[in-house]
C-alpha cells in the first residue's frame, strides 16, 4: 500500500534540491573565471561553514544512515563506539592536508587530486593509475548509495525499490550535471542541517517509543546481554578501522579535494571545529537509534538495511517519517554527487585533456563535462537496479580501495622530497593489488580489515619504487618545498 503522506516531504525536497541545483549554477556564470575551476571547485571560494558541511555530507552517507545502524542493531554497543571512530574526519582532512594543499593547488592551478599528482610526480602514467582507481572504485560507492536510497524508499513508502531508484536517481544526477561543484556543495549543506534534524528527531522517537534508555538497555539485557559488551569486537578489528575510517580518510579523493576549494586560513580553522562536533554527533546519534532498535521493533527485519527504515515507520507518525526520509536521502544524494562530479573530473580534465590532443574551449568543455557527468550517473544507476544487500560493506570496501591507491602517493607527496613517479606507481599498484587479492581469497587476520596489509605493502613498495627511480626535479622540489 502507498503512504502518500511519507511521498509529499519527499517531493518537495527533491525539487528544492533541483531549485537550489540552478539557482548555483546562474551564479557560478556571474562570477566568470574558466569553466574548469567553477565546474570542478567552485571557483577556491568555500566559506567555513559550507566548507565544514560539504566534507561532512559528502563523507556521510548511506553506510552512516542506514547500513552502519543497521550492524548495531545485530551487533550491539561495541559497534556504536566503533563508529565513533570516524569523528576526526574534518580535523585528518583539514589539519593534516589543508593547508599546504590548498597552497600548492593554487600554486599550480590544481583542480583535481590527480592534477596535484601529474605535478608532484610529472608522469603521465601515474595519472592514468588515479583515474582508473578513482572510476573503479567510485562507482562502486555509487552503486552502494543507490542502493540504499531506493532501499528506504520501498520501505517507506510502499512503491518498489526501482521506483525510488528512478525517482531520487535522476534528481541527483540532474542537479550534479547542471550545477557541478558549487551546486554539490551548497546541497551539501543544506542536505548536512537536514542530516542533523532527522537524527534528533529518530532517536528522541526511539527513546520516546521504548520508555526511556534504561526501560531500552532493560530488554535489551534481557534477550541478548552480550550486546551491551563494548569489547565484543575484536581489538585488531579495532585498530584496522583506526586506519581505514580514521587515518586513512587522507587518501581519500572526494574529501582531500575539499581542502583545495576553501577561501581563506579562516574558513579552514572554523570548519575543522565545526566539522568534527557534527561528525561526532551524527555518528553517535544514528548508531545509537540502530542499537536502541533492538530494544523497540516489533518483528524481525529483512536485512541489516531494514532496521532504520522499519524504526522509522513504527514510531514516528507518517508526515513526520517523510520528514525523517529527507535525511537518509541527503546523505545518500549529497556522496553520489561528489562522487559523481569527481569521477566527470577524472574523464574530463585527468585523461582527455591531458592525454588527448585537441583543444576545447568553455564552451565545448561545458557540454562535454555534462554529457560524461550524465553518463557516469546513469551507468551507476544501472548497476543498482539489481541490489547485493550489506550497503555499508560495499562503501567499506570501496573506501578501502580508494585509500590503498592515493594514501601514499597525497601524503608522501606532500612530506617527502625524495618521494617520485615510480614510487607512486608501485605503491597503488602494489597496495590495491594487496587488499583486492586479499579480499577476493577471504583471509582474515583476527577480524582485521585487510587495508592494513594494503596500506602496509603501499609503503613497502613506495620507498622501494621510489629508490629505484629518479630522484625528482629542482624545478619540482622548489615548487613544493620552497
Amino acid at each position: 500500500m502507498h503512504n502518500i503522506p511519507v511521498i509529499i516531504p519527499i517531493i518537495v525536497y527533491l525539487l528544492l534540491m533541483l531549485v537550489i541545483a540552478a539557482y548555483t549554477s546562474r551564479l557560478g556564470r556571474k562570477k566568470g573565471g574558466g569553466f574548469l575551476e567553477e565546474y570542478f571547485i567552485g571557483s577556491r571560494s568555500l566559506g567555513a561553514f559550507v566548507l565544514a558541511m560539504t566534507i561532512i555530507a559528502t563523507f556521510v552517507s548511506a553506510s552512516s544512515f542506514i547500513g552502519g545502524p543497521g550492524v548495531a542493531y545485530s551487533t550491539g554497543l561495541a559497534w556504536v563506539l566503533l563508529s565513533m571512530i570516524q569523528v576526526p574526519t574534518a580535523f585528518l582532512t583539514l589539519g593534516v592536508l589543508g593547508k599546504k594543499f590548498a597552497i600548492i593547488a593554487r600554486r599550480i592551478k590544481a583542480v583535481t587530486v590527480t592534477d596535484y599528482l601529474y605535478a608532484r610526480y610529472q608522469s603521465k602514467a601515474v595519472v592514468f593509475v588515479a583515474s582508473l582507481a578513482i572510476l573503479a572504485f567510485f562507482t562502486a560507492m555509487m552503486v552502494a548509495q543507490f542502493i540504499g536510497g531506493g532501499v528506504l524508499f520501498q520501505n517507506m513508502t510502499g512503491y518498489s525499490y526501482l521506483t525510488g531508484l528512478i525517482l531520487f536517481g535522476l534528481i541527483v544526477i540532474i542537479y550534479t550535471t547542471v550545477g557541478g561543484f558549487r551546486a554539490v556543495v551548497f546541497t551539501d549543506a543544506i542536505q548536512a542541517v537536514v542530516m542533523v534534524v532527522a537524527t534528533v528527531t529518530i532517536t528522541c522517537a526511539i527513546i520516546k517509543a521504548g520508555g526511556g534508555v534504561e526501560s531500552i538497555v532493560d530488554r535489551i539485557a534481557a534477550a541478548n546481554p552480550s550486546m551491551l559488551d563494548a569489547n565484543a569486537v575484536p581489538k585488531p578489528q579495532i585498530l584496522s578501522f583506526w586506519v581505514l575510517v580514521g587515518i586513512g580518510l587522507l587518501g581519500l579523493p572526494q574529501t582531500t579535494v575539499r581542502a583545495m576549494s576553501f577561501k581563506d586560513t579562516k574558513a579552514l580553522h572554523n570548519s575543522i571545529i565545526i566539522g568534527t562536533v557534527v561528525v561526532g554527533f551524527l555518528m553517535l546519534g544514528m548508531h545509537l537509534a540502530g542499537f536502541f532498535s533492538a530494544g523497540v521493533l516489533a518483528g524481525t527485519p529483512e536485512t541489516s538495511d531494514s532496521v532504520i527504515p522499519m524504526i522509522v515507520m513504527q514510531v514516528l507518525p507518517s508526515f513526520w517519517a517523510g520528514i525523517f526520509l529527507a535525511g537518509p536521502l541527503a546523505a545518500i544524494m549529497s556522496t553520489v554527487s561528489s562522487l559523481l562530479i569527481l569521477a566527470s573530473a577524472a574523464i574530463i580534465k585527468d585523461m582527455l585533456l591531458r592525454f588527448g590532443k585537441k583543444q576545447y574551449d568553455n564552451r565545448q568543455l561545458k557540454k562535454i563535462s555534462i554529457l560524461c557527468t550524465a553518463v557516469i550517473g546513469v551507468i551507476t544507476f544501472l548497476c543498482a537496479v539489481k541490489p547485493p544487500d550489506l550497503i555499508v560493506w560495499i562503501n567499506l570496501f570501496a573506501m578501502g580501495g580508494l585509500e590503498a591507491a592515493f594514501f601514499w602517493p597525497t601524503v608522501l607527496g606532500l612530506f617527502w622530497r625524495r618521494a617520485n613517479a615510480s614510487g607512486a606507481i608501485c605503491s597503488a599498484i602494489g597496495g590495491v593489488a594487496t587488499f583486492l587479492i586479499l579480499g577476493g581469497l577471504g583471509f582474515s587476520f583476527h577480524g582485521m580489515n585487510n587495508i592494513i596489509f594494503g596500506l602496509a605493502v603501499g609503503l613497502v613498495f613506495f620507498i622501494i619504487g621510489t629508490y629505484l627511480g629518479p630522484k625528482p626535479s629542482d624545478r619540482v622540489n622548489e615548487m613544493f618545498f620552497e
